[in-house]
């Protein structure tokens, strides 16, 4: 041990003379060595520990400190602190402290980090003395009579089953990709389906409306009633035919339906009973009228399903 130490201190001897000669060589003074140390002397494994690294130097050197791309083995590099270059009486002290943990499962580790000195075209690194720490055991040590006696078991150990994400969501990709294919490729299809469930629906519930008002018409003799059973037909040939039946005159409407008969007599019939308030002796008229009022939607209505029922088939 004594050899030992005699070397290493002719190395840091040697070391100085070369410092003080490059120094010389490139014009910068003599300057102290780096120094390492860290902040605790004992560690456990995976435990944060601080190295500190300091130099004291002339104002003028231009000095860089390792980063976290240095060899800090046996340690990992976690983070580290810089202080700004504090200067005092014609010298200049830079000092960082690196975070570090261990794995290693030595009793003591050291580490040595070297420092680069920068001036003009001429670099120097120069190292640091070994700094060592020890590493403090959690776990009793174990003697050969305390080694537990180990028993092979093979027996299967139930597992809880766990939802298997990536199955379902596969699977619910695939289904949403054929509902998509069968949306696309029937859309046209299924559109007409649905327009044809649509006016039927709409058709079954206007007669029954309409045949709603008839009656209380008939027994109230109500002229309401009548305007409001005209305006339900105007109302339902406009959304049947997508046009704007509701909003025109009885001429106009006769004149768009080609001055077809039974809508030229029927609402010229109540015309005359809505706004002459004419009323015939009997219920004949105006019977007649909504009967052929009802009759033509009937008939606007077959129309159209067959047009739809065509466009079906000539899809299919």
């Amino acid at each position: 041990m004594e050899a030992v130490g005699k070397h290493q201190g002719w190395y840091w001897v040697g070391l100085a003379a070369l410092l003080r000669s490059s120094s010389a060589a490139a014009q910068v003074p003599a300057d102290t060595l780096p120094r390492g140390r860290f902040l605790h002397p004992t560690t456990r494994v995976g435990e944060l520990v601080e190295y500190e690294l300091s130099y004291h130097h002339a104002p003028a050197l231009e000095v860089i400190f390792p980063d976290s791309a240095a060899k800090f083995g046996p340690f990992e590099y976690a983070d580290r602190q810089f202080f700004p270059t504090f200067t005092r009486q014609g010298r200049s002290l830079d000092r960082t402290v690196y975070r570090l943990r261990t794995f290693s499962l030595d009793s003591v580790q050291s580490l040595s980090l070297p420092i680069t000195v920068l001036h003009g075209a001429d670099t120097l690194t120069i190292p640091t003395e070994p700094a060592t720490v020890r590493l403090v055991r959690t776990a009793p040590p174990i003697t050969a009579g305390q080694v537990p006696v180990l028993r092979q078991n093979l027996r299967l150990q139930p597992v809880e089953p766990e939802f298997n994400y990536p199955y379902w969501l596969a699977g619910a990709a695939l289904a949403l990709a054929i509902v998509g294919g069968v949306v696309l490729g029937f859309r046209r299809g299924l559109r007409l389906r649905y327009r044809r469930y649509r006016l039927r629906k709409n058709h079954v519930y206007f007669l029954a409306q309409y045949a709603r008002h008839v009656e209380r018409f008939n027994l109230s003799r109500s002229l309401t009633n009548m305007e409001r059973a005209i305006t339900l037909w105007k109302n339902y040939l406009s959304a049947l035919e997508d046009s704007a039946i509701s909003s025109l005159t009885t001429r106009e409407i006769v004149i768009h339906y080609q001055n077809d008969a039974d809508v030229r007599l029927a609402l010229r019939l109540a015309d005359r009973v809505i706004y002459g308030n004419q009323f015939s002796e009997d219920d004949t008229e105006t019977d007649l009228a909504f009967v052929l009022l009802r009759d033509f939607a009937e008939r606007r209505y077959s129309l159209v399903m067959d047009k739809l029922t065509v466009g079906r088939k000539q899809l299919a």
